[in-house]
């Protein structure tokens, strides 16, 4: 049974189709039989073709003459001239080159390759070959690769979010550097339009100026408008929120918005309760202002925890989980189990996961990688590599290890920045799970946890390497998730910051005309130099080539 969101342990084997007997083949019609049979062969048909073709017109041509000609104008060329040719093609190359690594390393692919795949191969009828018919084997299986690749690349809403006049501002103003990129910005302004407006907005003037305030992208127009709420309703929740959020700069003055705000909230959540049965209208009103209560609650619990006040935040979020239990989508749990690692309530932890670390559910870093941390926890302060490898692992380390595996399985990218392999920037505002972005997210409140634990750090350094040597490559299929999702790159790409350096998996290898435009810029700027340096040697050597291309013409 697959997870929730698509990256769920392959607990469950799926029956595989019934493969054809020997001998038989689909039922094709004999176009289509001609069409395939044709498709291998052309490639030789067209190189057969042209030779024969050349064979037959070199007296026409006058092949023979043309290239004794070209023979003696290349004879009567002086050193000069190849050296120039030779450097001229080396610089040109060389820059192919440069912009060709600095193409790849920006958006992960071959500039050349795309064009190629992009222009040239429409023209050329690559196309064709790559049409199925609707309802063939081989368009099902791209249309569930597609919806696989869609689910994979869903983009959640980071649980530990921060604030942005508090933390992500001050970041700014400290660095002169953007934390959070336009596209993730436009997702959070999605959420707050989704989550903290309804139809019913009309009714009341200041929802009306809050639901334009939520749509502008200029953040002193959006504190202007949510000032001119206030004026309307002095008790806007909204309003609140977004003050909390953009223009207190500090946790004390959004802590302080955040309770006007609930005390507004309530009161408008209390009477949206009495007048739900009304009409849908009003069951729309009753569902915003249910979000509205709950972002609050939650935010005022992670103020609690940046004060130092962990134990009222664990009630908070206790009492949020009990009291709304639908809302599991906004991954409460994995607030609390953060503020609980930070109170060592290791079996409150256990429980959390108990409930939360279960097969049907969607899976996150936080839930992998807790869960990790706590078996490491019960040999890690005794575990060593050197005794292990002369007496073996025992049934605890074993099991400690095995949850490494699984942790970096669901996201390889976490260790390097648990092991500071990696330097970690802000976590962003919305993250992909699997990539780069959850791995920042995670590692930037849980790496005091790993540390707190003697010999964690050590065990996940000594092991975590030896995942990948479980995962089958190039990555069909996983060993206990899904197969890795090749969109995370483009996503984290997008989520983070531009000067942050985006962690890829799988590593990809360097794309063929950066090998071949680097060999060309080398043999040609060593042809150069060996002519410069050895000019009666190189015009021999040139000669001679010249004289066997012209035996080889001849000879046919």
């Amino acid at each position: 049974m697959a997870d929730g969101d698509g990256l769920g342990e392959a607990a469950t084997a799926t029956a595989s189709p019934p493969a054809p007997a020997p001998g038989l083949s689909p039922s094709l019609g004999w176009r289509e039989r001609l069409r395939a049979g044709l498709a291998g062969t052309g490639a030789s048909l067209w190189f057969v073709a042209g030779l024969g073709l050349l064979y037959a017109l070199r007296v026409p041509l006058r092949l023979c003459e043309n290239l004794a000609a070209v023979t003696v104008f290349l004879n009567s060329l002086t050193p000069k001239f190849y050296v120039a040719l030779t450097g001229t093609s080396s610089l040109i190359s060389g820059l192919i080159f440069i912009f060709e690594w600095w193409y790849f390393h920006k958006h992960g692919t071959s500039f050349i390759e795309q064009v190629s795949v992009s222009h040239l191969r429409p023209l050329m009828g690559g196309t064709e070959s790559s049409i199925s018919e609707p309802g063939s084997p081989s368009s099902n299986r791209e249309s569930e690769t597609s919806r696989q690749n869609l689910s994979e690349c869903k983009v959640w809403r980071n649980p530990l979010n921060l604030f942005r006049g508090a933390e992500y501002r001050r970041y700014t103003w400290v660095t002169g550097k953007e934390p959070l990129t336009y596209y993730d910005m436009n997702l959070s302004a999605q959420d707050h339009q989704t989550f903290f407006t309804c139809d019913t907005d009309f009714l009341r003037p200041s929802d009306t100026v809050m639901q334009k305030a939520w749509r502008e992208r200029n953040p002193p127009a959006r504190i202007k408008a949510a000032y001119q709420a206030l004026e309307l309703n002095n008790d806007c929740a909204t309003a609140y929120v977004l003050l909390a959020e953009e223009e207190a700069t500090t946790i004390v003055d959004a802590e302080r918005l955040f309770k006007q705000a609930l005390k507004a909230g309530e009161t408008i959540y209390r009477r949206s309760q009495q007048c739900q049965h009304q009409s849908p209208q009003h069951e729309a009103q009753l569902r915003r202002d249910t979000n509205v209560l709950v972002y609050i609650k939650r935010r005022l619990a992670m103020c609690a925890r940046k004060l130092g006040r962990i134990r009222e935040a664990v009630k908070i979020m206790r009492d949020l989980m009990k009291e709304f239990p639908p809302l599991t989508m906004l991954n409460i749990h994995e607030n609390l189990l953060e503020s609980l690692l930070e109170l060592q309530a290791y079996a409150d932890v256990q429980a959390v996961l108990a409930k939360y670390d279960d097969i049907s559910l969607p899976k996150s870093a936080a839930i992998c990688y807790t869960a990790a941390l706590l078996k490491t926890r019960t040999v890690s302060d005794k575990f060593s590599p050197e005794t292990a490898s002369r007496r073996g692992l025992s049934t605890a380390e074993i099991n400690a290890v095995e949850a490494i595996h699984r942790a970096v399985e669901f996201n390889p990218h976490v260790p390097k920045y648990l092991l500071e392999m990696k330097s970690l920037i802000l976590p962003p505002e919305h993250i992909l799970k699997r990539g780069d972005s959850e791995a920042i997210a995670y590692a930037f409140f849980h790496l005091q946890h790993w540390k707190r634990i003697e010999g964690a750090l050590n065990l996940l350094q000594c092991t975590w390497e030896g995942t990948f040597r479980m995962i089958p490559y190039p990555l069909e299929k996983g060993h206990l998730f899904y197969p890795y999702p090749s969109c995370t790159e483009t996503a984290d790409r997008e989520l983070l910051p531009t000067f942050h350096h985006v962690s890829v998996y799988p590593k990809k290898e360097l794309p063929f005309f950066i090998h071949f435009t680097a060999g060309l810029c080398s043999s040609t700027a060593m042809i150069a130099l060996l002519t410069h340096q050895f000019p009666e040697i190189m015009s021999v050597f040139a000669k001679a080539v010249s004289m066997i291309s012209r035996t080889c013409v001849e000879y046919l």
